[in-house]
This record gives C-alpha cells, structure tokens and sequence, in this order.
C-alpha cells in the first residue's frame, strides 16, 4: 500500500526523469552533463518505490520518518552535481583564459608582422561572421 508521499516522491522523481530526457531531446541539455540528472533521478525512483527498505534504512540511521531520508539523499545528490558542474565550470575559465591570451598573442602578432611589412595599420579588418545565431 502506498501513502501519499510516497506517491509525491515517485511522480517528483519520474518528472525530473521525464524534464532531463526532454531537455537532452531538445539539446539544451547536453548528454555529457545529463547522466549525473538521470542517474540523481533514477536512484530516486528507486527509493521512493523501496518504500521499506526506505524506512528501515531511516531506522538504521536514526530518522524517524522514511520520506526524510529520501530528501537527504536528494540534497547528497544535488550536491554532487553542484561540485561537478563547479569543476567544469572552473576548467572551462582556464581555457577561456588561455584562449584569450592566445588570440591577444595572435593580434599582436599579427599588428607587428602588418607594421613590419609596410602596410598601413590603420586598413580595414576583414568582417567576422557570426555563429551566435546557429542555435
């Protein structure tokens, strides 16, 4: 027999299931940063059906109340992705960093190279095509 908060968890955690899945359909999810999502949610799922495995594991840990235990493990698991989505967030400000040193390497590069050969510095900079509007 299920309660009512079992059944909440059960329909929360197959929402979140259903919104990762539709939001990689859509890619604006990409699927590298979606497995944690569908792992987080899948694992929910689970716990919210072991209703008394649930509650006897709460015991073990000294909760009273199973249902809390589950939203213990979804703050564990949000948790998680935060602190991955921080490394990624932090290794892609290296690159970015690193890449902008390299392009203003470049430009000054290629301002001595025009500067060396003659031409006039100040002639018109071929146009930039942009991609911002691929999406």
């Amino acid at each position: 027999m299920s309660s009512m908060p079992q059944v909440i968890a059960v329909t929360a955690s197959v929402a979140l299931l259903v919104f990762v899945l539709e939001l990689v359909r859509r890619r604006r999810l990409s699927e590298e940063y979606s497995f944690i999502w569908i792992l987080c949610s899948g694992g929910l799922i689970v716990l919210s059906l072991a209703r008394g495995t649930l509650d006897a594991v709460a015991l073990r840990l000294g909760i009273l109340y199973g249902p809390a235990l589950l939203l213990l493990v979804l703050i564990f698991f949000v948790a998680i992705a935060a602190l991955h989505f921080s490394l990624v967030i932090s290794r892609q400000r290296r690159q970015i960093e690193r890449l902008i040193e390299d392009v203003a390497l470049l430009d000054a590069r290629r301002r001595s190279d025009r500067g060396s050969s003659g031409h006039d510095a100040a002639a018109p900079r071929p146009r930039r095509v942009s991609t911002a509007s691929r999406n």
